[in-house]
């Protein structure tokens, strides 16, 4: 059975002190580690406090970020060094926002995978399709090939051990979002691309969120079908409440 994950991805919202208002409304209200792992994806800017301030606590931290180098001259860049060095314990790499605003391509990402992993950390791999890509019927063959080249060189153990987030990039923020069963075809055909590239123990022992426009109103929809894991959650994760409204309906 596979442990359900929730990560928020607060993108580039809040101040210092909202993060620390956030981190002291929710760290001690986490359900029992038995029943769901939170994670809260934050800028880079505090993740050092954020690190700190949830030591001892199931709230877990995520960089949105790094680079696939651990050092060098790469000015304005995160390390994935210094951030395993920090305590961080998931990095978000391949969100279309970075692959939109920033190029990034499955190559980067891969790459980014891998010093993820090497600093001791576990990726969070997003993939995820355009609605023009949906309405061609391309779906399929585009996720496919997002995570046969984004997994490149990994190894069972590896991708036994990491998350894919599957998020359809016309659902994000925008407010629609894919049917349940929409989600879990799709989800379906990463595990079975998983299966494919590194056999059945890593298809099911890897964990795929669902993401776009996810609320506590419609988290147990997702959740109820086979192939979901968790979700990585944008705007309902900003508030406390309604992050903590998220775990416990994966608890109940």
């Amino acid at each position: 059975m596979r442990k359900p994950i929730i990560a928020g991805n607060w993108k580039m919202n809040k101040t210092a002190e909202e993060a620390r208002q956030f981190i002291d409304a929710v760290k001690n209200e986490i359900p029992g580690n038995d029943k769901v792992d939170a994670v809260i994806g934050a800028p880079a800017l505090f993740l050092e406090s954020m690190v700190m301030n949830t030591e001892g606590t199931e709230l877990k931290v995520a960089a949105q970020n790094c680079h696939f180098e651990d050092e060098g001259a790469f000015t304005g860049e995160i390390s994935p060094k210094a951030l395993g060095n920090l305590g961080v314990n998931y990095v978000i790499v391949g969100h279309s926002e970075r692959r939109e605003f920033f190029h990034e391509t499955d190559e980067d990402i891969n790459k980014k995978a891998h010093a993820i992993f090497r600093n001791n950390m576990v990726p969070i791999l997003c993939c995820g399709e355009t609605l023009e890509q949906r309405e061609a019927g391309e779906t399929a063959e585009w996720i496919k090939g997002q995570i046969t080249n984004g997994l490149k060189d990994f190894t069972e153990g590896q991708v036994s051990e990491l998350v894919i987030a599957y998020e359809p990039i016309w659902a994000i923020g925008t407010g629609k979002s894919s049917s349940a069963e929409e989600a879990n075809e799709t989800c379906g055909i990463v595990r079975e691309t998983v299966r494919e590239l590194f056999g059945g123990a890593a298809a099911t022992a890897v964990r795929i969120q669902y993401g776009g426009s996810v609320k506590p109103g419609n988290i147990q929809e997702y959740l109820a079908q086979e192939h979901i894991d968790g979700a990585l959650v944008g705007g309902a994760s900003l508030e406390a409440e309604s992050f903590l409204q998220l775990l416990e309906a994966v608890k109940e």
